[in-house]
């Protein structure tokens, strides 16, 4: 899935919803196919920059840049504390914008892992 979509993040509210949602059915009717993709949209430009702190956006660009990594990597590379990391990956996550994942580590419980949802992430806002 991470090599095909493209998510698009906005902060243009309601209307650039609507004014996204007309475009992609003009297209439609016009026979065209509309690309996958996910759009991430906030209602306003303050919004997005607090869910996309300066911190979150670096473990995002370090998430994209591999497959898929376990959480501890990713802190002691991000040199930041795990339940630091842990719970940006949740809110990036809970956005839509990361995918995590378990698997068994024998001997040693679970493993987290993270990986990106797409191969692009674009962010847009206006003020």
């Amino acid at each position: 899935m991470a090599n095909r979509v493209k998510v698009k993040i906005t902060a243009d509210g309601v209307e650039g919803f609507f004014s996204r949602a007309r475009t992609e059915a003009k297209k439609l009717d016009r026979g065209h196919a509309i690309e996958a993709g996910i759009v991430v949209n906030f209602a306003k430009a303050e919004d997005m920059a607090q869910c996309l702190s300066a911190e979150r956006l670096r473990l995002l660009r370090e998430v994209k840049s591999r497959k898929s990594t376990p959480v501890s990597n990713l802190a002691a590379r991000l040199q930041r504390n795990r339940r630091a990391v842990d719970r940006d990956l949740g809110l990036l996550e809970g956005a839509g914008l990361l995918k995590v994942s378990y698997q068994s580590n024998p001997g040693h419980g679970r493993l987290k892992f993270v990986s990106p949802v797409a191969r692009q992430y674009t962010l847009t806002a206006t003020v």
